[in-house]
């Protein structure tokens, strides 16, 4: 029994290291939303909903892993570029989109311009919250404060442009206009996976040039990404 509770508490600390980061956001575009809130469950459910794209995430991106190993090494620099964009960000981006669509395109909801925002955080950060379990489960307390301040802020970056045209795309779709519905869903998808891709390939590739990138990158998306929620928050309209 002496042995169970330290081993508990331990268990305890580690998941709220993991999840406190993307609760912290969460919390954070919740207040945003100043117009009109958006149901509680319907957050909740889209929190589980990025969970589950992270289930389908692993399992796809195992397929691609080992399809591209057919035809470059690991150790090939080109393997970890070609890995970040087109396997990884393609996947995960693709997972949370995908979901976000099915459950909230039709929704009544959905009737403000930063709702879109909202839903694609939400289930970009579930999704982080999800991984970030597995990495401060695996890897201890010191990754935990990293991916508090790069990767969990990094996928709400993400999100936070595909929600943006995605909510357009609902507006152009309630006034009739087709053309520039699909062109916006496939720019905020394309868009999210163009910034995931360039921030995997950037970390992962470890040379001096691509740490400089890579926090270049990271601040420059932070203070765009903070600006663009906050004017989207003050000009909040009906779609």
């Amino acid at each position: 029994m002496l042995l169970v509770l330290p081993t508990v508490a331990v268990v305890i600390v580690y998941l709220l290291a993991a999840l406190l980061p993307a609760l912290f956001l969460m919390r954070y575009i919740y207040r945003k939303d100043t117009v009109e809130k958006e149901p509680k469950g319907m957050l909740t459910g889209l929190v589980f909903l990025g969970v589950a794209a992270a289930l389908v995430a692993v399992a796809v991106e195992s397929v691609g892993k080992n399809l591209l190993l057919r035809f470059m090494g690991e150790d090939d620099p080109a393997f970890v570029i070609v890995m970040a964009f087109l396997v990884v960000a393609v996947v995960e981006e693709g997972a949370k989109f995908l979901f976000m669509l099915w459950r909230t395109w039709r929704d009544p909801n959905f009737n403000y311009r930063f709702d879109g925002i909202v839903y694609a955080v939400f289930v970009s950060l579930g999704f982080a919250a999800f991984e970030n379990i597995s990495y401060v489960m695996g890897y201890g307390l010191t990754t935990a404060i990293f991916r508090a301040l790069l990767a969990i802020p990094a996928h709400m970056g993400f999100a936070v442009f595909m929600g943006y045209f995605y909510s357009r795309a609902k507006l152009c779709s309630d006034v009739g206009n087709a053309r520039w519905r699909r062109l916006n869903l496939l720019a905020g998808y394309l868009v999210a996976v163009l910034l995931h891709g360039f921030y995997d390939a950037c970390a992962l590739m470890g040379t001096v040039l691509s740490t400089l990138f890579f926090v270049a990158f990271v601040i420059v998306m932070y203070i765009v990404v903070i600006r663009l929620v906050k004017k989207e928050s003050r000009t909040d309209q009906p779609v």
